[in-house]
């Protein structure tokens, strides 16, 4: 192991990999660079998820500098179906894809507000005579529902259904 901090002849621990499996970790171990003695639970998820020995096949058939990199997916997609046994990683994309949409629907509503008041501004500046220019009586959709103190110009069309999002839509 000569890259990456690698272990000298007779160095005391044996990689996460190798404890694990209760073997004897070789100079030449395939996951001792990516799997360190001071991590064992980084292993044992990848353990648990794909197997040791299709972990060993996968990296032996990769080229070296591929090798961090597919073991890092590997222990990202352990990791999360070791949270969400069913959808694994995939349950975390679905959720942050539901999450975008409703914030760009919020966005959209208040890109279409700005431009309605704008409108409505520019309308009470040329007309002066007409309408009021009380901005609780804009005539704008949200200002339907806002009352004299004058909510927030956010407090409007969309509500966000929590219990969809199984809790806190930020967790």
């Amino acid at each position: 192991m000569k890259e990456g901090g690698g272990r000298k002849q007779g160095a005391a621990s044996p990689c996460a990999a190798c404890k694990l499996l209760r073997r004897r970790c070789a100079q030449d171990c395939v996951f001792a660079p990516y799997f360190p003695a001071d991590e064992p639970q980084k292993f044992a998820n990848v353990h648990k998820v794909f197997g040791a020995s299709n972990v060993n096949k996968m990296l032996q058939d990769l080229p070296m500098h591929q090798r961090g990199d597919a073991v890092s997916s590997m222990v990202y997609e352990a990791n999360a179906r070791v949270r969400d046994p069913v959808y694994g990683c995939v349950g975390a994309i679905s959720s942050l894809q539901q999450q975008i949409d409703v914030l760009q629907t919020q966005l959209a509503l208040a890109q279409a507000e700005v431009v309605h008041l704008r409108v409505r501004q520019t309308s009470c500046f040329s007309n002066p005579g007409l309408g009021s220019t009380s901005p609780t009586n804009s005539g704008s959709p949200s200002s339907k529902i806002m009352d004299l103190k004058a909510k927030p110009i956010f407090d409007m069309d969309m509500v966000v259904d929590q219990a969809s999002y199984g809790g806190s839509m930020w967790s």
